[in-house]
């Protein structure tokens, strides 16, 4: 199965990661439908080649009606953690609820495959590191609970159904189209507008916290690959580098690219900032599909902030 000429629909397509894979899907000859609510979503950044429909993964009539008109579906549509946290029952509707109603769609359709987009807030805090897909999960968020119901019924709906369902676990994913204008997005991209306007970097709790930070070309790349393979079905991967970093060393990184002696803000930490340590495993796609990430931070930094100096 290739892309060039397919039908497809991407759920949260105005998204951050959405819109970077929707683009790379037009470069391959796809039709392209999207389904965005725009509650994060980004209606500048939508390419006129895509089709765009404003609505959302909860309303069932909606999601079956586009389903008709596609092949293949890769679900991004979610309420991130900070929304989730304060609308829980948002959460419950778009992440779960949204999330059936795209999988009784494609069974009922016969969809050639779903990808869905999950996230290693799944993990918690782990006893060991790095983590991998067959570790026990340890949701301590509700937007972690909710991906994890994601996963959990897409691959009840390949074992139960045949449904062609895999599941990536996207590792805190940065990189161009990361709009600083929306208050919920990652801490690469508040960096980065921070240090352009010459601000300090504000740092929740003490800075020494870690993660596994990805490209979003990486990211992408991960996410079409694990579509194209038989091997992939009915399995979870995650996709992420490996590497762990801390965000005092983002922070330098950061404010280095723009050649400023900028401070850093130590501010309270938030409800959300439960994770002390996060680094990923990647051996398992790299196995079954050949993937590794290609592009380190520092040149993914460099990438980024090219894409930011071009903002107004």
């Amino acid at each position: 199965m290739e892309f060039e000429g397919k039908k497809i629909l991407v759920t949260g397509g105005a998204g951050f990661v959405g819109t970077n894979l929707v683009l790379s899907l037009l470069k391959k000859g796809s039709k392209v439908f999207i389904l965005d609510d725009l509650t994060t979503g980004r209606e500048e950044f939508l390419s006129k080649e895509a089709e765009f429909v404003r609505g959302s993964v909860t309303n069932s009539h909606l999601v079956e009606q586009l389903v008709k008109e596609v092949e293949i579906i890769f679900h991004l549509a979610a309420r991130n953690i900070l929304l989730s946290s304060k609308h829980p029952k948002e959460d419950y509707e778009v992440n779960i609820g949204g999330t059936l109603n795209i999988l009784l769609a494609a069974k009922k359709k016969g969809i050639e495959r779903i990808v869905y987009s999950s996230s290693a807030s799944i993990y918690g805090n782990p006893r060991y590191l790095p983590l991998n897909e067959e570790d026990n999960p340890n949701p301590l968020s509700l937007y972690s609970v909710s991906k994890l119901a994601g996963e959990n019924y897409c691959i009840a709906f390949y074992e139960m159904y045949g449904l062609s369902t895999s599941v990536v676990r996207y590792s805190n994913i940065y990189g161009p189209y990361q709009s600083p204008i929306n208050p919920y997005c990652g801490v690469v991209a508040k960096f980065f507008q921070a240090a352009k306007k010459g601000f300090p970097l504000e740092i929740h709790g003490d800075g020494e916290h870690t993660r596994d930070f990805t490209y979003v070309e990486d990211a992408v790349e991960a996410t079409l690959s694990v579509a194209l393979s038989k091997k992939t079905e009915g399995r979870v991967y995650n996709v992420a580098t490996g590497i762990e970093v801390n965000i005092n060393t983002l922070a330098k990184k950061i404010t280095g690219l723009y050649n400023k002696e900028l401070l850093s803000r130590y501010i309270d930490r938030r409800d959300i900032d439960n994770i002390r340590r996060r680094v990923l495993n990647v051996e398992k796609i790299r196995k079954d599909i050949r993937w590794i990430p290609n592009i380190t931070l520092d040149e993914g930094l460099q990438r980024t902030k090219k894409w930011f100096d071009k903002l107004k």
